[in-house]
């Protein structure tokens, strides 16, 4: 396990692993992050939907307004990280490229 993966942060995975409704999860997003936080999460997630269809990094920070670096941290990570942004567009029904 790493440094990370503590037993606070499994019982947050199995709280998340175990929510099938959005408006509940919509609400503990609400509870635990500030609305910058979720408006970054989530526009990371579009950056990593934008990047996997190949668009370039100019069209999605005019379609994101996430910034040069935002969009090159998601680049990374899709490209070397550990597979998270892969499964969630899988699991929207986006597939990596």
């Amino acid at each position: 396990m790493s440094e990370l993966r503590t037993p606070e942060v499994e019982s947050l995975l199995s709280v998340f692993a175990k929510l099938n409704d959005n408006d509940t999860v919509f609400a503990l997003l609400e509870d635990l992050f500030t609305i910058r936080e979720i408006r970054e999460t989530s526009q990371r997630l579009a950056v990593a939907r934008l990047l996997s269809s190949g668009k370039p990094y100019s069209a999605i920070e005019e379609a994101t307004g996430a910034s040069a670096t935002t969009i090159a941290r998601v680049s990374k990570c899709l490209s070397y990280g550990s597979g998270g942004y892969a499964a969630a567009l899988e699991a929207l029904g986006d597939k990596e490229e």
